[in-house]
């Protein structure tokens, strides 16, 4: 039997090494070049595989992490995926806390990757016992030989970003790269990015992008949490109600916000424009990317990376349902329906 088969071992050797990707219709007219890092490329289909895998082998490498024990954690759905979906293939038990939030396709697929979920209010205070923060430490309390992630104040977040994201976007650049622009949430991403970017380069600029109804953006300016900056908003992954320890805002240059609306039409264009099939946050992204050019702020020298970090498949029942993008109040007059299926009668006659 021949066993130089040309096979991976398993799905987790998939993970990383994602591609650049050159946009060119829907930055027609802007200085400088653009280029998505399309994070979907990763088995689990987010930017979230690289730190499930990162957190849980340095689990173990440490004995924090034995066979049969349960991980835990609290998710907005990507994380939740890539964490059952490591835990499928090393053979632990997997429960998460999820925000209502999430979209129904999310919450499906964690319950499909056989994870065990829990769904939570989304708009409550933290330190709500309903919130998914609150719901995962009591589960963390109540079961023996269980392990919380919590990636919000996990600086392995960071380090799994610095160790790979970065040194891949740094070398397929091929060092050129003026500017970042990504999500920021848990922070994990941009911070482990600007980290490694900044050391080979401290001029590279590190934008962040941030929702309305989130703090990031002014405790970034101010350093003070300003609870009267929290509202609901429809994002998921971006922005927050508190401070993650995972985000460094020392090496982030500049937060943009975004609205819902604007997101979600942006990611529909990334779509029908670009051919790449992107989530919600990935919107957010370009957005911020629409805002800061029409302040002029790229040059023609500029080669901006933007973080793409999941795919659009995850969001078919909000930002690419006709019926809730109509529900959200999100068509008008600059805005119309894209909705272009058509149904055959049946009984029509031959």
């Amino acid at each position: 039997m021949n066993d130089n088969v040309n096979a991976y071992q398993n799905i987790l050797e998939l993970i990383g090494n994602t591609p650049l990707i050159k946009l060119n219709r829907i930055v027609e007219g802007f200085k400088g070049d653009y280029y998505a890092k399309f994070e979907a490329f990763n088995p689990g289909h987010s930017n979230k595989d690289r730190i499930a895998f990162h957190i849980i082998e340095e689990a173990e490498r440490r004995g924090i992490l034995k066979p049969g024990d349960t991980i835990i954690e609290t998710t907005s759905g990507n994380t939740g995926f890539s964490l059952a979906m490591v835990s499928i293939i090393k053979g632990y038990d997997c429960i998460l806390a999820v925000s209502s939030k999430s979209s129904k396709d999310k919450i499906n697929m964690l319950s499909a990757m056989g994870a065990k979920v829990h769904v939570c209010p989304a708009n409550v205070p933290t330190d709500d016992p309903r919130s998914y923060y609150e719901v995962a430490k009591r589960l963390h309390s109540e079961i023996k030989e269980s392990i919380y992630i919590n990636q919000y104040f996990n600086e392995l977040n960071l380090e799994a970003h610095y160790r790979s994201t970065g040194p891949e976007i740094w070398k397929q650049t091929k060092g050129q790269i003026t500017h970042l622009v990504a999500s920021s949430g848990t922070g994990g991403t941009i911070s482990g990015c600007a980290r490694y970017l900044k050391e080979q380069n401290p001029e590279i600029q590190i934008i962040g992008v941030d929702a309305y109804g989130s703090v990031l953006k002014k405790y970034h300016e101010t350093q003070e949490l300003d609870l009267n900056e929290i509202y609901p908003y429809r994002i998921e992954g971006l922005g927050k109600n508190l401070i993650p320890t995972a985000t460094d805002f020392d090496s982030i240059d500049r937060f943009v916000k975004v609205t819902d609306e604007e997101s979600a039409h942006t990611a529909r264009n990334i779509t029908r424009s670009e051919g790449i099939f992107v989530g919600y946050t990935s919107g957010a992204a370009m957005q911020a990317v629409n805002q800061l050019a029409e302040e002029n702020f790229f040059e023609k020298n500029s080669k901006v990376v933007i973080m793409f970090p999941d795919h659009g498949s995850r969001y078919m029942s909000k930002i690419y349902s006709e019926d809730w993008m109509e529900e959200q109040g999100f068509f008008d007059s600059d805005h119309e329906s894209q909705n272009h299926i058509e149904y055959i009668n049946e009984t029509a006659k031959k």
